[in-house]
């Protein structure tokens, strides 16, 4: 039986453990999309408090795929020296650093949800059709020229991810950002090859893929957040969510997240622990490929009782992070494995019970 700090081993990477920090925005960029420190203290401390893969929020791969003004980004060289700098800290603290790479579309060009609304100093939003997101600008619907420099400014920024550090690399699908727009018919009205039938609304990922698995090394692996279903009879569903999984392992995906959501303001969907689950687990039985499930995973057994029945292979938490950082130790030692995760002996007055790995602070760069 596969418990939750048990490793797992895709392509050249190997995460130590079961347990995932979820890509979260944090917005704090000052215009540039060059990480700072708030990233490094709040990405390294989930590190350093045991879990095996921290992921770096939705990163912009051109400037007008960005949320918001303050959104990471890697569309350009000079910001490369700031995510080296961050997944040489996630390293040394013991966790695999990861980046989920990202276009808003038309959800582009806003405030922080803090501030809410448009972006003062915005910029025209783009979509696969001229449909707004509800309280959202109209988007411009895109050339196709436009769709195929997409594809390659996410190979761009994935060749650079890799460059600087970066151990796997996920695309964004999910969520009512660009990908998902097309993937959906709530989104996506087009009437050429980018659009219609499955094979057209799916054809920008599966396409974007390809491109990013040609860009990155074999020992890197790819995986791709994917909302499973729209939660609307009229939008994308999790039986199309099955199918395209399947046409992205045959392209070299290692991995599915397995969200949902985002195409909708105010979808009816029935929240609970765990409640997006059932779609990671109806992708890993259906597309026999890996997947991480995500949703209101908050407690240790929940977690282990996710990855032991085989439901999903990773469980990605993000506000239970947000509220815990070193959730990673409580699940430890609630779940009687304080044998299988290590802590900093900086920290071991604290935590007494779990075994001590090599120093960390001391090999630090300085700031």
């Amino acid at each position: 039986m596969t418990g939750l700090f048990d490793p797992l081993t895709q392509r050249g990477v190997t995460l130590p453990n079961r347990i995932g920090v979820s890509p979260m925005c944090q917005y704090c960029c000052a215009g540039d999309g060059r990480p700072t420190e708030w990233h490094l203290q709040h990405l390294v401390s989930r590190a350093l408090g045991g879990a095996g893969l921290v992921m770096a929020e939705a990163t912009a791969v051109v400037p007008e795929g960005r949320i918001t003004p303050e959104d990471l980004g890697l569309w350009e060289e000079a910001q490369m020296p700031g995510h080296a700098r961050l997944t040489d800290a996630i390293a040394r603290a013991g966790a695999v650093p990861a980046i989920q790479l990202a276009h808003a579309g038309r959800k582009a060009s806003r405030n922080p949800p803090w501030r809410g609304g448009p972006a003062a100093q915005g910029w025209e939003p783009v979509g696969p059709s001229a449909l707004a997101f509800e309280g959202y600008a109209t988007p411009r619907a895109m050339s196709e020229a436009e769709i195929v420099a997409v594809i390659g400014a996410l190979a761009l920024a994935a060749r650079r991810a890799v460059e600087v550090g970066y151990r796997v690399i996920e695309l964004h699908a999910a969520h009512g950002y660009l990908v998902h727009q097309f993937l959906s018919p709530l989104a996506n009205r087009r009437d050429d090859g980018w659009g219609g039938d499955f094979e057209g609304r799916t054809r920008l990922l599966r396409e974007a893929a390809a491109a990013v698995r040609a860009a990155i090394p074999d020992s890197i692996p790819l995986w791709v957040r994917i909302s499973h279903t729209d939660w609307d009879p009229a939008g994308w569903t999790t039986e199309e969510t099955v199918e395209v999984s399947r046409r992205l392992k045959a392209l070299g995906v290692d991995a599915m997240d397995v969200s949902s959501g985002g195409n909708l303001a105010a979808p009816k969907i029935p929240l609970g622990p765990g409640y997006q689950v059932p779609g990671a687990e109806a992708v890993k039985r259906g597309a026999e490929i890996d997947v991480a499930a995500v949703g209101m995973i908050t407690e240790p057994q929940q977690a282990q009782d996710i990855v032991a029945a085989g439901r999903a292979d990773v469980v990605l938490l993000a506000r239970a992070m947000l509220r815990d950082p070193y959730w990673a130790w409580r699940a430890a030692e609630a779940l009687g494995a304080t044998d299988r995760l290590a802590i900093p002996p900086q920290y071991e007055r604290g935590w007494g019970k779990l075994p001590l790995r090599a120093a960390t602070a001391e090999a630090m760069p300085a700031l």
